[in-house]
């Protein structure tokens, strides 16, 4: 039975990953760039209800970034930042209630900050090819708040929606049952 278990999580993750890929590829034309409206991340809220997701959102991101206009180095960073952003959403999950809407306000957060932070970081360095002096500081701010604005909009306009529904529909109790608790060590395995 544990191992139909784990064959379950993995698929699940398997199938958040290659969603995040078709999203962002579906949506190039906003996917990549300054300012950005990557659809995909409205998956990323999907750890704050089951943490077997932030695999999925890792592989899903690296998988999606080998299009990107920047190279390898947003493989490294944009991957690092969704799972950093998605084991802080995973602990604000596990930490608060799921069923209260401030837990939920919260844990859309961690993946805007984080974003806006090391993917405007990225940006920064790539236009000005180093992350010292002026140049760097006012283009850094500049993309950062450009990427956090694309980033908000997607998931406070599309993943609280979908936060709400998953509550409301029944849908997160569905999953759990068939999917059963996910702990912090098995997705550590997963990684």
């Amino acid at each position: 039975m544990r191992e139909n278990i784990n064959i379950r999580k993995m698929s699940f993750a398997g199938v958040i990953a290659a969603l995040y890929v078709a999203l962002v590829l579906a949506g190039a034309m906003v996917s990549f760039g300054p300012l950005q409206f990557r659809f995909a991340e409205v998956l990323a809220v999907l750890p704050f209800f089951f943490p077997v997701a932030v695999p999925g959102l890792f592989v899903g991101c690296i998988i999606a970034n080998m299009f990107s206009p920047y190279g390898l180095i947003d493989v490294v960073v944009g991957s690092l930042a969704s799972l950093l952003a998605g084991l802080c959403t995973m602990q604000i999950g596990k930490s608060l209630s799921r069923e209260r809407i401030g837990s939920k306000l919260l844990a859309c957060l961690p993946p805007v900050i984080i974003n806006a932070i090391l993917i405007g970081a990225m940006i920064a360095w790539f236009i000005v090819g180093s992350f010292t002096g002026y140049a760097f500081l006012t283009t850094f701010i500049a993309y950062a708040g450009y990427v956090g604005l694309g980033q908000l909009g997607v998931l406070y306009l599309l993943g609280m929606p979908l936060m709400i529904y998953m509550s409301k529909s029944g849908m997160y109790q569905r999953l759990s049952a068939i999917m059963g608790d996910s702990s912090i060590k098995e997705i550590e395995r997963c990684l």
